[in-house]
């Protein structure tokens, strides 16, 4: 009888557990990759931009990053209910590789953006930042094409037309030339939108174009030609929308041929100084605008600068500021509006839209900083002119 009822107890529990499993049910689990992306935190809002890290621009996506990392690392030192993650993902200035690496961002959860440091890339991922309702604000990508019909997408630089109208106007006021030369690359937006503006503004200005030549991927290396107009067409100054790459190219070729007019460029140039390799006494009196110097005497300057050297071992460029000045903007922002982490990016967004078209900003490229409804920046630049191997202000 004992044995009856143990086999009855028995096949009881063994019907009770296969019952259990069939209501329910337990999932393979698939095998979850190790990932190197930050911890997220559940209080802090996730910002994410995209930048060369690697290859030939890198130093533009360094600096920018590294700026806005210092940034991130003193307010979330303050304690405050406002805190920040960031991540920048490499895009090796590559429009295709910007898209990739935005998804990955967002994919990450990303609330608000830094955009894409170079135009190019920008400009791509601008698209990607409208139609998924993330507001970007983008420390260099200097089009009008990245804010173009994007109500949530700003810049913290000048844009390529400002750029080149302003250089101009410079020349004409200081009295630096009369004639001048256009050396500039015809597959880059960014150096096409500054000729544009400048050479309409020059004519304006009674600035006489005595030589406009061009390059482009493939052949950079050799400013022969270029060099060799300009020079016989008299020249007095010398005019270089592009990045330092090429522009540092063209200064050992130059005197190499004995050619020595004066240098004028934009904020693209800023970087030669720390160029591997490059003689820096070749940009001896290299001028350029740039709406951040280094060597200003304010305490924010002078506290960043020490900062950003103890951390990365050099001087910090327009680029770093810029991406310092994106994450205190956005702070203030979110501040003014009293935005919590835990909002979802489209609300975010339509509060920094309507924060960021009608807040004054100051910070280290400019003060009484303003924004107007296509995302445009309205700050001063500054002459920069590089003396010993440092900028040294014009002005």
């Amino acid at each position: 009888m004992k044995r009856i009822v143990a086999l009855i107890l028995a096949l009881m529990m063994v019907l009770s557990l296969a019952a259990c499993g069939t209501t329910q049910p337990t999932e393979p689990t698939e095998p979850t990759e190790p990932s190197d992306a930050p911890e997220a935190s559940a209080t802090a809002f996730k910002i994410g931009g995209t930048g060369p890290l690697t290859g030939g621009a890198a130093i533009y996506g360094n600096a920018a990053k590294n700026g806005a990392q210092i940034a991130v690392d003193e307010i979330n030192a303050l304690g405050g209910d406002i805190q920040f993650e960031l991540r920048y993902e490499d895009d090796v200035h590559d429009a295709e590789k910007a898209v990739n690496a935005y998804n990955t961002l967002k994919d990450w959860g990303m609330q608000i953006s830094l955009g894409s440091v170079t135009t190019k890339p920008c400009e791509a991922t601008s698209v990607e930042n409208y139609a998924d309702r993330i507001f970007a604000l983008t420390p260099s990508a200097s089009s009008p094409a990245v804010v173009a019909n994007k109500d949530n997408v700003f810049q913290m630089c000048f844009t390529d037309p400002n750029q080149g109208s302003a250089s101009a106007q410079y020349i004409a006021d200081k009295g630096l030339a009369t004639k001048v030369a256009v050396i500039w690359k015809n597959d880059d937006v960014y150096s096409k939108g500054i000729h544009d503006k400048f050479c309409e503004k020059a004519a304006e200005l009674g600035i006489e174009v005595v030589s406009d030549t061009t390059f482009a991927d493939g052949n950079d290396t050799d400013f022969s030609v270029q060099i060799s107009d300009a020079q016989s067409n008299g020249a007095e100054l010398v005019f270089l929308p592009i990045y330092y790459q090429p522009a540092s190219l063209i200064f050992a070729q130059a005197s190499t041929a004995g050619y020595a007019p004066k240098w004028f460029g934009v904020d693209g140039m800023d970087g030669i100084l720390t160029m591997k390799g490059f003689d820096t006494a070749l940009a001896e009196g290299v001028m350029l605008l740039t709406p951040f110097n280094a060597d200003a005497e304010d305490e924010r300057t002078a506290a960043f600068v020490a900062k950003y050297q103890e951390q990365f071992g050099e001087i910090p460029n327009q680029f770093a500021a810029d991406g310092y000045d994106c994450i205190y903007a956005i702070y203030q922002a979110i501040q003014n509006a009293g935005l919590t982490a835990d909002m979802s990016n489209e609300d975010i967004c339509a509060a920094l839209i309507e924060q960021f078209t009608t807040m004054t900003f100051d910070g280290l490229t400019g003060t009484g900083v303003t924004w107007n409804a296509t995302g445009e920046v309205s700050k001063s630049p500054k002459g920069m002119v590089i003396e010993n191997g440092a900028y040294v202000g014009l002005d």
